[in-house]
């Protein structure tokens, strides 16, 4: 089998083969090879997801789980699975489907943050979500010494740019995943479950400023190109962050102006036929536009997605219809390949593994710190407000786009890549128990029927 893989890799790729019966073997094909693995990865993810649910977990820790299962940290030690299943050649294939997953994902965050949640919370939201990011943000300096300590190794970043994407993994807050833990507790449209919503999405928008800065500073790496140049110009972040500042004006001050504009005088109906191919097209450009600029995809469709009308249902139909492919297929396949670049023996050694601790630690602390403070200085009694910092401490998406994004940027090496996806899967797990334990609404049924924070586009389950 090694040498049949290897005599596919001396080649180019074909989509399907010809048949066993000509001799050809469809796991040497792209096309049969990567259905396998989606199946594969399905079975897995599900299969955990149902072992997980009388915990209450997320789905993304089965996600992330199963992914680390396939990969080399356990199955892919058995070298006949991984030639077989997850040969080096379809790595490119299955990371592309998985990407535009993530692309399409982020869109449908964007298009469902909930503006209105964070005008009627008002200060207290953006005072939750700054000082949930704050402290995270400053303790990033002084971990990177530590990291390079604990974890030698060569990496193809200045230290701004290990502070700046280490920071952003450490202070952000994953909004899907956190309305998921709010809606399997019943906390969504109390005014807890409104406060943590709306300082999530504040959280978020800041995260993603936050990543676009870390992309500028880390000038690209050395694109993992071994042509291309590793020294960036000194100009070079600059362009980029006066090039992606520009693009989320024009997106908001024109584009959103025009589509709302475009929406009323085409009518509901109209709009119902073209919304889906049209809006779902403009995202993938949206992201192309990002990615010329410098900053990752996901950027163009997040802020493509949060541009959207919300006039004439545009945004709402798009939702329903894109959502359940994504949540249901793509999604999973991106978290599980996260899991499959994750090699936990990388993290050896008594001093790898304090640095765990220590991240896991910063992690949480520093944002349950910051959002209790605030969250008390507030106004909000003491339990709610500790329920709050474990709320605000969830992980997940945001937190793998920005280790995925530093990882494929030469920022983080495999070792700081591991210790993270630890750390997000650590604070994660440890939300729903937490909050449990520390906050116990008493609602009625009214209460539960009138809910003003929601998942839309069919969220039902916990996709991330």
């Amino acid at each position: 089998m090694a040498a049949a893989n290897s005599s596919a890799s001396s080649r180019p790729v074909k989509m399907a083969s010809d048949g066993l019966w000509q001799g050809e073997n469809p796991l040497d094909f792209a096309l049969p090879l990567l259905a396998v693995q989606i199946a594969v990865i399905l079975v897995v993810t599900q299969g955990l997801a149902l072992v997980l649910r009388p915990l209450r977990q997320p789905k993304v820790v089965a996600e992330i789980l199963g992914g680390i299962l396939l990969g080399p940290s356990a199955l892919g030690r058995w070298s006949a699975f991984h030639l077989t299943i997850f040969p080096a050649w379809s790595a490119a294939a299955l990371d592309t489907v998985s990407g535009l997953g993530l692309l399409l994902f982020l869109f449908l965050v964007g298009l469902e943050l909930d503006f209105g949640a964070v005008r009627r919370v008002g200060p207290r939201s953006v005072a939750v979500a700054a000082a949930g990011i704050v402290l995270p943000l400053l303790a990033a300096p002084g971990l990177v010494p530590l990291l390079n300590l604990a974890v030698p190794a060569s990496r193809h970043a200045s230290f701004l740019s290990l502070c700046v994407f280490l920071g952003a993994a450490l202070s952000v807050t994953a909004l899907p995943v956190l309305a998921c833990i709010l809606k399997e507790l019943g906390l969504l449209g109390v005014p807890f479950g409104d406060t943590a919503m709306a300082a999530a999405a504040v959280n978020d928008i800041f995260a993603w400023a936050l990543l676009a800065l870390a992309l500028a500073v880390s000038g690209g790496g050395d694109g993992g190109h071994e042509n291309e140049p590793k020294d960036t110009p000194f100009l070079v972040p600059v362009y980029i962050l006066a090039s992606g500042a520009a693009f989320v004006a024009f997106m908001l001050c024109a584009l959103r102006p025009l589509m709302a504009r475009l929406a009323r005088r085409a009518g509901p109906d109209r709009v119902a036929g073209l919304a889906c191919s049209g809006v779902v097209c403009c995202a993938l450009l949206a992201g192309v536009v990002t990615d010329a600029i410098g900053v990752h995809p996901v950027f163009g469709a997040f802020v493509f997605g949060v541009c959207m009308p919300r006039e004439g249902g545009v945004a709402e139909r798009t939702g329903e219809k894109v959502a359940p492919l994504v949540t249901g297929l793509l999604l999973p396949i991106y978290f599980a390949t996260s899991g499959l670049h994750t090699d936990v023996d990388k993290v050896h050694g008594a001093a790898a593994w304090g640095m765990v601790a220590l991240v896991v630690a910063v992690a949480c602390l520093g944002k349950f710190g910051g959002t209790f403070a605030a969250a008390a200085l507030t106004g909000v009694a003491g339990r709610e407000a500790a329920a709050l910092g474990v709320a605000m401490s969830a992980k997940g998406l945001v937190e793998l786009v920005v280790l995925n994004i530093g990882k494929e940027r030469k920022v983080l090496d495999d070792t700081t890549f591991a210790i993270f996806v630890i750390m997000a899967l650590t604070t994660t797990v440890l939300a729903t128990p937490l909050m449990t334990a520390l906050y116990r609404p008493t609602t009625s049924a009214a209460d539960a029927d009138d809910v003003s924070v929601e998942l839309k586009a069919g969220n039902d389950g916990c996709p991330a």
